[in-house]
């Protein structure tokens, strides 16, 4: 069980400081990109969950606890259907569903999305989406 932390002020964490914060922590129920926040010597400190191992995560003696300084952002999806591949290009990913193609960029913004009664695969190149449908048909999309 891992809990990386991302503190939402400006201090200096001194060594020991992620047993302190294990101890404000144990048994609370944390998650992947939640703001969380303790109470330290009447103060309270506030944290971005960046990664919740697994999540939700019930925090116990033995959870281990990082922190980060650099910033990170975590972008979660949920589909309808199941997802059957995840293909990276440069302008961002494709997503296949069953019937269904998403293109998003970096920022996880949806570019393109179409449904396909036969669809059968997808390509990519460096710009270009290759969509492999029906009965001998394609569709090029440039993003």
């Amino acid at each position: 069980m891992r809990l990386i932390l991302r503190p939402l002020f400006e201090a200096e964490l001194p060594a020991d400081f992620d047993e302190v914060v294990r101890s404000k922590l144990i048994g609370r129920e944390v998650e992947t990109g939640q703001e969380i926040e303790i109470d330290l010597l009447g103060r309270p400190l506030r944290f971005r969950v960046i990664l919740a191992e697994p999540s939700p995560l019930k925090v116990k003696k033995g959870t281990k606890i990082e922190f980060s300084t650099g910033s990170m952002e975590v972008i979660d999806f949920e589909f309808d259907e199941p997802v059957r591949d995840v293909v990276p290009f440069d302008m961002g990913f494709v997503i296949v569903l069953d019937r269904k193609v998403l293109i998003l960029n970096r920022n996880g913004q949806k570019i393109y999305s179409d449904e396909f009664e036969d669809l059968n695969g997808v390509r990519v190149s460096k710009d270009a989406v290759v969509i492999i449908h029906g009965e001998g048909k394609i569709r090029i999309v440039k993003p």
